[in-house]
This record gives structure tokens, C-alpha cells and sequence, in this order.
């Protein structure tokens, strides 16, 4: 296959591009484990894949979530404000939001705003939700908190938020990162705001390590098309059939980590980033991590963060929790 044709010397790469350069040139410095962080995961390709994830037999957490917010919709709209507008982090497709936001419309008219990086999901959003009745979408192609700013900032007077956080994209931050992630959130909300948020929970190491490595290799050309995304986007060379897909169980952090795997030794250029890199056979990338919580930590961790946790509903076949916290 062809590479493509290379930027044009005179062309100005945009701020995300700037931003996504200096992200990969920190992480792929960083000692004594190089990274990358796993927003960048998320491209067209990206989101395309993970949806073919989402269906896999091995992994249950999409399901799981969509089982709860079918079943409970109702009830959860009800513990709500009356006037209500909705922001979600992470919208993806916007297929499990479905079921909030229809309960939301048959009472009134509803404002959504999905926030995403990714403008392929933001563009499957759209159209996933557009036959939705009495509903007004207006995307954010933002970092998440920068986005939850801005909608925050741009909502009717007397208007109480909604925020959406499914999906146990949580679960990405360490510990003490998620508390602070959901402070930062909690700043940019007034008393009495909400958010609804994903956890997966605890469950047998062998079901997690499936459900992150499975049998077809979705999940690890998923995670290979990172380094994909940076040979396309910030003039990289790295040859992927050098690296393979791990998926490892962490049990002090209760978490799976995903990693690329140098199968020989490695030398790569990314040309945007100024940056040479060498990785030793067996030397890896880490990509993503998805922490796995128990049900009642999350009320402590709440109140940590400035909410109090109104509600919560438990799906017990996979394990998933949503939690309905209150900003105090």
C-alpha cells in the first residue's frame, strides 16, 4: 500500500494536531514506560472498531449499560430536575443514550450537547439520534471539560444540567485522577445539577482479559491503529506488524491495561513530533487502562468529588452500576 503524499511544507498543522504532537512526544519519552494516551485511540477508524467492540460476545459492558438504561429510563428521568438540559462526555455513537434522552423528550423539549474529540462520533451521534422527537443537538468537538464549560456557560437562566458519563469511560483514570476528574466537573456546576455516571464493576480476571483481548482481534486492531493514526497524522513510520496487543489484569489497581508489544527490536521517526524512538524487544506502549469498581465505593467517592450519590441501579449479569450524584 501506498504511504500518503506528504504535508506540504508551507502548511500550518492545526492547534489539535499541535497538541496531539506534543502528547505522543511526552509519552513516548516518558520513563520508565513509554504511553500514549487513550483519547487518541478514538479517530474515524477508531470509533468504527470499538463499535464493532461493543457487540462482541466477550465484552458485556455496552449491553450491560443498554440493559440498565432500557430498563430504568423512566425512573431515572423522574429523579430528576423539571428543567433539564443534557451534556454528555463521551458521546460515541450515542446509541445507549437513546433510551435518557427519548424519556427526557416525552416530557418536554430536550437541549443535548455530546462532547467529543472525535468528529466521526460526534457525525454517527447525529445521525443515531436525529430521529429523536423534540430534541435540539448541538455538538462540541472538545476536550471534555472544555466543552462541559462552554455548555455550562451557554444554558437558560433557571436551567439545571444533566451530565452524561457512560460508558465507564471513568474507568480510564486512576483512582486519584477519576476524584479529581469528577471535582473539575463538579466546578464547572451549579447546586443541584447531576450527573449520571458508568462504572463497570469487579468480575472474574479471566471474563475481563477476554473481553479486552478477544477471539476475532478486534480489540487489538483497535488498539494497533494508534500507531496507524500517528504514521497518518504526524508523519510516522512505525511498522505495526512489529507490535502485538496485550491485554494484562493490574490486581493492586483493580484495573486492565492495554499495551503494544515490541516484537523485535524497534527503531521509528514521528516527523511532526521531532522524534526519534527505540523500543528493545518485549518493551511495550501503554494505551489504555479501565479501572473495574465495586458498588458502594462509589458514594464515598462522590462526596470526595462535592456530589451526593441520589441513586443507583446495579445490572447484575455482566456487572455494571449507573449512579445518579447530585452536585451539592
Amino acid at each position: 500500500m501506498s504511504r500518503p503524499a506528504p504535508r506540504p511544507a508551507s502548511a500550518r498543522p492545526s492547534p489539535a494536531l499541535v497538541t496531539f504532537a506534543a502528547e505522543v512526544r511526552d509519552g513516548l519519552t516518558h520513563a520508565p514506560q513509554k504511553e500514549l494516551p487513550s483519547k487518541y485511540l478514538y479517530d474515524e477508524v477508531g470509533s468504527a472498531l470499538f463499535e464493532v467492540i461493543t457487540v462482541l460476545p466477550e465484552y458485556g459492558v455496552t449491553r450491560s449499560e443498554e440493559r440498565l438504561l432500557t430498563r430504568y429510563a423512566t425512573e431515572i428521568v423522574d429523579a430528576l430536575p423539571a428543567d433539564v438540559s443534557v451534556a454528555e462526555l463521551g458521546s460515541g455513537s450515542g446509541r445507549k443514550t437513546r433510551r435518557i434522552l427519548e424519556a427526557l423528550c416525552r416530557k418536554r423539549p430536550i437541549s443535548y450537547s455530546p462532547i467529543e474529540i472525535s468528529r466521526t462520533a460526534l457525525q454517527l451521534c447525529r445521525r443515531e439520534l436525529a430521529d429523536i422527537e423534540r430534541i435540539s443537538i448541538v455538538g462540541y468537538e472538545r476536550d471534555y471539560l472544555a466543552g462541559l464549560a462552554e455548555v455550562s456557560r451557554n444554558r437558560a437562566s433557571g436551567e439545571q444540567l444533566l451530565v452524561l458519563f457512560l460508558g465507564s469511560t471513568i474507568g480510564n483514570f486512576a483512582r486519584l485522577a477519576a476524584t479529581r476528574f469528577l471535582r473539575d466537573i463538579r466546578a464547572m456546576l451549579q447546586p443541584g445539577d447531576t450527573l449520571l455516571l458508568g462504572t463497570d464493576l469487579v468480575k472474574p480476571v479471566k471474563t475481563l482479559l477476554a473481553a479486552y483481548d478477544d477471539s476475532i482481534g478486534a480489540t487489538a486492531a483497535f488498539n494497533l491503529n494508534l500507531l496507524a493514526r500517528v504514521n497518518r497524522e504526524l508523519d510516522g513510520n512505525f511498522e505495526l506488524a512489529a507490535f502485538e496487543h496485550v491485554a494484562r489484569f493490574n490486581p493492586d489497581a483493580r484495573s486492565i491495561e492495554m499495551h503494544l508489544r515490541a516484537k523485535t527490536h524497534v527503531e521509528a521517526r514521528v516527523g511532526l513530533a521531532g522524534l526519534a524512538v527505540t523500543l528493545e524487544a518485549g518493551e511495550t506502549i501503554w494505551t489504555e487502562s479501565s479501572h473495574k469498581y465495586h458498588a458502594d465505593e462509589i458514594p464515598a467517592i462522590a462526596a470526595d468529588a462535592g456530589f451526593t450519590c441520589a441513586q443507583q441501579w446495579v445490572e447484575k449479569e455482566w456487572g455494571f452500576a449507573e449512579s445518579l450524584l447530585t452536585a451539592t
